[in-house]
């Protein structure tokens, strides 16, 4: 397979968690996401699809690879033409490696980083692997987008304009669907980087996810549409964007 789309886009996502078949069961009812074993993987990862396209995999927070005490957490991944270039860009601007580049396998190779306003992020080359489906541009009936796919990410700070030309820098270019916004963090939490997932019925999620005990963090509107942003019961944090019309 090759990418769907250009690089310097996030591409994937792993939910990191201390209860896979909980989190599994959770964004199956919720959004609708198709959760399954890989069986072509020789590790025979767990991931999961929106509308056929796979999306991301499900990490066990569990296995010995991971610190204990790790919180539960959703990791990103961003496309870029050479991990180990733009790590070393990274790090010049600001930021904390965390892991540095390594080959994954079959699976591309990676560098794991905290940018200078406290967001972990991931450098991906993917190798054979094709990422998250494209969005084109909807027709009047909003039928062009694929339903609880990834729409664009989010990563609100008191400095926006500070991400973005950290980002800018790193990437060599700037970000394709990202949106960087202006808003506090408080001192027990560091900025994170959230994902809007594209759905019909935004107020139909949210009923759904409550029921799940998961917490309504925000319901705004914006032009009148209504827009999410929820916290699973694992502390998962997501948002939830219109589509159509």
């Amino acid at each position: 397979m090759t990418r769907h789309g250009p690089l310097n886009e996030f591409c994937w996502m792993d939910l990191k968690t201390r209860d896979p078949s909980g989190t599994a069961a959770f964004f199956s009812s919720v959004l609708g996401w198709d959760f399954a074993v890989d069986e072509e993987d020789w590790r025979r990862a767990v991931k999961f699809s929106a509308g056929g396209h796979r999306i991301g995999g499900v990490s066990d927070l569990a296995q010995p690879v991971y610190p204990p005490g790790t919180p539960a957490h959703i990791a990103f991944y961003l496309a870029v033409d050479d991990v180990d270039h733009r790590t070393a860009v990274a790090a010049e601007t600001g930021a904390q490696i965390l892991v540095p580049p390594f080959d994954a396998g079959d699976q591309g190779r990676i560098a794991t980083l905290i940018d200078p306003m406290g967001a972990a992020f991931s450098l991906w080359r993917p190798s054979g692997y094709a990422g998250w489906p494209p969005q084109p541009p909807e027709d009047d009936e909003g039928a062009s987008r694929i339903e609880a796919a990834p729409h664009h990410m989010v990563l609100v700070h008191e400095d926006p304009q500070r991400a973005r030309d950290f980002y800018t820098e790193v990437a060599g270019a700037p970000l394709a669907r990202v949106t960087f916004r202006q808003g506090p963090y408080g001192a027990a939490s560091a900025p994170q980087w959230e994902l809007a997932i594209g759905v019909r019925d935004v107020e139909g999620v949210v009923t759904r996810a409550c029921e799940h005990a998961c917490e309504l963090v925000t319901l705004s509107r914006e032009c009148g549409r209504p827009r999410a942003r929820l916290r699973s019961p694992e502390g998962l944090t997501f948002r939830i964007h219109p589509l159509g019309p």
